[in-house]
């Protein structure tokens, strides 16, 4: 049974943290500078510009004044250990993202996705070792659901290569918190959806490409049977996770699973994503061979772990969700739509 606490968690003021957001460019990590720069934090984003990770000039627009921004590369070394020095919070959201191209190029995504966070914790024990990092996972790491609610006691078996690779990277996270008493906390995410996201490619951000697809009018594909579920939350919530587990001593240490408890139908969600664009259509098709080799059949998260821990549970149902995107992505569609 999922546990829910009613009652509105608290994110506290954070005047006088000086936080890094690793990989800042793209969704996950300009919506926490969004977020936390209001509380009083001193924000520096850290970000490559890789193509294809979301990264997007336009998701700090309306802060770019308010934040340091440096363009560099977790995989470098000296570059990273520069921004590092000085931070009492690092948000590591810097990843390659895209589970294809996991399969496509694995050497690449063991060069980011493995070497790169070793970079940024031996960064941490040499030159700041009382940071607090809070390690951005993905639900991917637990791979095909052998039950469900999945938990955090659920065995881990990732289907690509990039799941894999996220996992290591969680696992040498907490190698670095056993061994040299850094804090380490993930938060292992799942189909997270909403403004600042990119909405083009179809490798990663899966909802919210089935967002663009219908305000574009197009048809989209939903793999036959269509009845395989999954688990989503809105972008808003799972940022409030992150910055609730940066903010709490419980979390040190800790692995969360983020998600709602309930599973809805992909093809009920195609559908509910088209009725309230008021455009688009969906049609049944086949898996092509390259998805369905890493497909994790149906998932639902039981998250009752962080809400018993730190009072956390997702504010926004799906519709409401959807909406609200749809409405970011009209007021702003040039910018996203490139």
């Amino acid at each position: 049974m999922i546990i829910l606490k009613m009652n509105d968690y608290e994110i506290k003021r954070m005047d006088g943290e000086n936080v890094l957001i690793l990989g800042g460019m793209g969704a996950i990590g300009s919506n926490i500078a969004h977020k936390i720069i209001p509380l009083g934090a001193k924000v520096t984003i850290y970000d490559n510009f890789m193509e294809g990770t979301g990264a997007n000039p336009f998701n700090i627009h309306e802060i770019k004044d308010k934040l340091e921004l440096v363009k560099g590369d977790i995989r470098n070394f000296n570059s990273l250990s520069k921004v590092i020095k000085d931070k009492s919070i690092i948000f590591n959201c810097a990843a390659q993202v895209s589970h294809l191209l996991s399969m496509q190029d694995p050497f690449l995504d063991i060069d980011i996705n493995c070497l790169g966070h070793i970079n940024v914790l031996e960064c941490c024990r040499k030159f700041n070792d009382s940071a607090k990092i809070i390690y951005t996972g993905t639900r991917g790491q637990n791979g095909e659901a052998l039950y469900n609610p999945i938990n955090e006691d659920h065995p881990d078996n990732p289907t690509d290569i990039y799941g894999a690779n996220k996992l290591a990277s969680e696992l040498y996270h907490f190698v670095y918190h056993k061994a040299y008493g850094m804090w380490a906390t993930s938060l292992r995410l799942t189909n997270t959806y909403g403004p600042r996201a990119q909405m083009i490619n179809t490798g990663h951000s899966i909802i919210n490409w089935i967002i663009s697809q219908a305000m574009l009018g197009k048809t989209i594909p939903v793999f036959e049977p269509g009845t395989q579920l999954r688990d989503i939350n809105y972008m808003e919530d799972a940022v409030d996770a992150l910055i609730l587990s940066s903010q709490n001593n419980k979390s040190n240490g800790q692995m969360f699973l983020l998600g709602s408890g309930k599973g809805i139908a992909f093809l009920n969600l195609v559908d509910t994503i088209v009725k309230i664009a008021g455009k688009g259509s969906y049609e049944l098709t086949q898996w092509p061979k390259e998805r369905k080799n890493i497909e994790t059949g149906s998932v639902v998260v039981d998250y009752s772990k962080i809400n018993k821990m730190l009072g956390w549970y997702p504010k926004t149902m799906p519709e409401e969700g959807i909406k609200k995107t749809i409405s970011f992505y009209k007021r702003n569609f040039n910018d996203y739509f490139k």
